[in-house]
């Protein structure tokens, strides 16, 4: 269950921000895990993954679970009550679909991975490039669904300052 909060961040106790950073950073570790296995998928079958590169795809990965899975809403009141649409929705709804489906494709690459490895099956360099290429199309849509909410949220912030200043 995942709570909601529409307390600011620095509204928030001391113990509710410990606790935010504290699951961030547990899933930035996720990330670095996902990337590891990934990696060692990638150096196992392909013999071109070096330290420097499961290095990259470990911190690429702490990156990608880090921004994506936990996406800011924007300030309350930002938006108009209106009843909900039909048809695809709004941008918002598009950002939860990118980030929910990198989580999808680096959680299925590293579940291949892991399963290939703890099993000791030989994967095809083919299938090993395949593997790779998912992770780092899934790691890079939570980055970019991360960045895109920050940047919505900052100009949401920003517009709601101004609307306040020149009121």
């Amino acid at each position: 269950m995942i709570i909601k909060r529409s307390v600011p961040w620095h509204a928030r106790s001391t113990l509710s921000r410990s606790a935010h950073v504290i699951g961030r950073i547990g899933l930035a570790l996720i990330g670095t895990a996902c990337g590891l296995f990934v990696s060692e998928l990638g150096a196992r079958s392909i013999d071109l993954v070096s330290v420097e590169a499961m290095l990259a795809m470990m911190l690429y990965g702490a990156a990608a679970f880090y921004l994506g899975i936990d996406l800011p809403q924007v300030p309350p009141g930002h938006y108009m009550h209106l009843p909900p649409r039909r048809g695809l929705g709004t941008s918002a709804d598009m950002l939860e679909l990118l980030t929910a489906a990198g989580i999808f494709l680096t959680a299925v690459a590293a579940v291949v991975s892991i399963s290939s490895i703890v099993l000791g099956e030989a994967v095809e360099a083919s299938t090993a490039g395949i593997i790779c290429l998912g992770w780092a199309i899934g790691a890079t849509m939570q980055i970019a669904a991360g960045v895109i909410a920050r940047i919505k949220l900052a100009r949401a912030v920003k517009t709601a300052t101004l609307a306040l200043f020149f009121r």
